[in-house]
């Protein structure tokens, strides 16, 4: 069978594309006295230039790593359309096996042709590389990240009007407008003339302010707007979430009273659960050799992996006496949402509302009663709640 791999580092507008039909013996003396390098745009003339590179072959392969959900994306859709496998290479599996080519600088043509070799030595291993994602979790995937973004534009937004109200309309600088509904937050909506309210426009008769600016105005539009863009895609996630391929993840997701964003957050990086598992659908756990005491012991690779991802799973960096370990590696999205559920749903007592929220709430106090410090407190049970998560999940798909 004929067979061209083709490693892509791709760039804000361009990629920069290094052909390879086996991997060379001697990577980097290949890189500088015979490899080929092609750079092509990001124009209809640079999409048909690769395309063209992978055509005449019974099996064409493309090796990328994920930059970003919108460059990689041009690349990798046309490819796929026109029959060529797309693989994805992380980002820091990339960077360590760079170095085992004894390839300390990085260029984008050194990065393009690590990927391709990286595809000859792990091909065979499918978890080497990074999941592509396909159908309604890729929707999902994207509203996430979009509804993520628009948070981080409203809060700068939200600040500014806030200053600004304190001189303007003092009496309403600090009320907490948020949305209930498919309208604008009452307080951004009357302050942009989207919205009535007799609350307002009674203390804003009797204002001590300057009276609102064509600023604030602009502002509250602004924050208008983009509440109704969040409105919508949450309309479209409900929908989404809602699948019935994706029921047995919502029931689990309840018991943990997660909530519809993180839920969904959840979902994206962790559906399919199989990806985790054995082949013979059930999570792998190896028995070694304790290296301190020496007895057989347990490694759950299934579970860990899970973690990882999820940016729960501990890394231990360990030189002589000195023993630390940090996580590493996994979605910063994920860690994030977690720690903030863990805040709004364990800590605070009247929010447990489920068996397994009373559980972990009960880790929480205890160990805090017990003098462990609050942050060593939070990463034990946000780690211990996504073990009871991996392990959740396999009781429900498994039944």
């Amino acid at each position: 069978m004929s067979l061209i791999v083709i490693g892509l580092d791709v760039c804000r507008s361009s990629v920069v594309c290094c052909k390879l039909f086996g991997k060379p013996t001697e990577p980097r003396d290949y890189y500088d006295d015979s490899a080929e390098f092609v750079t092509c745009h990001a124009d209809a003339a640079g999409v048909g230039r690769l395309l063209d590179m992978a055509k005449g072959y019974e099996r064409a392969i493309a090796v990328m790593e994920p930059t970003g959900v919108n460059y990689s994306q041009l690349w990798g859709t046309h490819l796929a359309r026109n029959g060529v496998e797309v693989w994805l290479v992380g980002h820091t599996q990339l960077a360590s096996y760079r170095e085992s080519l004894d390839i300390e600088d990085k260029t984008d043509e050194l990065d393009a042709m690590a990927l391709a070799c990286y595809w000859f030595d792990y091909n065979a291993n499918p978890r080497r590389f990074v999941q592509v994602r396909t159908g309604a979790i890729v929707r999902i995937r994207q509203i996430v990240l979009r509804l993520a973004h628009l948070n981080r534009v409203q809060s700068p937004i939200i600040n500014r009007l806030r200053q600004d109200l304190q001189w303007q309309f003092p009496e309403a600088a600090n009320v907490n407008s948020r949305r209930c509904s498919a309208n604008t937050p009452l307080l951004w909506g009357w302050i942009a003339g989207e919205r009535k309210s007799t609350k307002y426009d009674r203390l804003y008769s009797q204002t001590v302010g300057s009276g609102l600016r064509p600023e604030a105005i602009a502002h509250a539009q602004r924050l208008c707007g983009l509440s109704g863009e969040e409105w919508e895609l949450e309309n479209e996630l409900r929908q989404l979430s809602a699948l019935p391929e994706f029921a047995a993840y919502q029931r689990v997701f309840s018991r943990f009273q997660f909530g519809q964003r993180v839920a969904a957050l959840l979902l994206s990086q962790i559906f399919p659960l199989e990806n985790y598992l054995g082949d013979d659908g059930k999570p792998i756990v190896l028995v070694r050799k304790g290296k301190q005491s020496g007895k057989p012991t347990k490694r759950h690779k299934s579970r860990r992996r899970f973690e990882k991802a999820l940016g729960c799973a501990p890394r231990e960096h360990s030189s002589g006496a000195s023993k630390r370990s940090s996580v590493v590696g996994g979605s910063d999205l994920c860690r994030i949402a977690l720690w903030q559920w863990f805040f709004t749903s364990i800590e605070v007592r009247k929010n447990r509302k489920t068996p397994v929220s009373e559980e972990l709430g009960k880790i929480y106090d205890e160990q805090k009663a017990g003098g462990t410090p609050i942050a060593l407190v939070r990463s034990r049970c946000r780690g211990r709640a996504a073990r009871a998560l991996f392990y959740a999940l396999v009781e429900e798909l498994g039944d």
